[in-house]
């Protein structure tokens, strides 16, 4: 398992601006908001360029690579030890979008010996940097204030 993720920060400016967060699936987030959202993003493959590695992950999390002019925002360590690069991008998803997100099996109840389906993102919604600060994993918080520095 890559220590290494890569993600995509989506923005956009009408009518200011706001991130596009996705919301991890699964039982351990049901009850989780404040803090829980991420940028979509995802491991890093040996070998992989960083950005290919977002653009990879994006596709597979949420179904297109955005296009535009990717902006990159560094990186930054998560509480575990991961280390998450991340672009940014200014994209606007149609209003006829369907969010279909992929899955994952998992032993639910623990120890009960069943196996459950559950989506890897529950939910992606777009917030401005205000509500995105307080829903946001707090150590990508820097992310938002690295794309706020770039766009004003």
């Amino acid at each position: 398992m890559s220590n290494k993720s890569a993600g995509i920060l989506l923005f956009k400016r009408k009518p200011h601006l706001h991130v596009l967060l996705a919301h991890p699936g699964g039982p351990y987030w049901w009850d989780k908001d404040e803090g829980a959202w991420s940028i979509p993003k995802g491991e890093v493959e040996e070998n992989e360029e960083l950005l290919e590695a977002a653009k990879r992950e994006f596709d597979e999390e949420l179904g297109f690579i955005p296009d535009g002019d990717y902006i990159e925002l560094g990186s930054i360590q998560q509480k575990g030890g991961k280390t998450v690069h991340g672009w940014a991008v200014e994209y606007q998803i149609p209003d006829d979008f369907i969010f279909v997100p992929n899955e994952f099996e998992l032993e639910w109840p623990p120890e009960s010996g069943q196996k459950e389906t559950f989506p890897e993102i529950d939910r992606i919604e777009y917030f401005g940097l205000f509500e995105a600060r307080k829903k946001i994993n707090t150590k990508q918080r820097t992310f938002l204030n690295r794309l706020l520095d770039k766009c004003t």
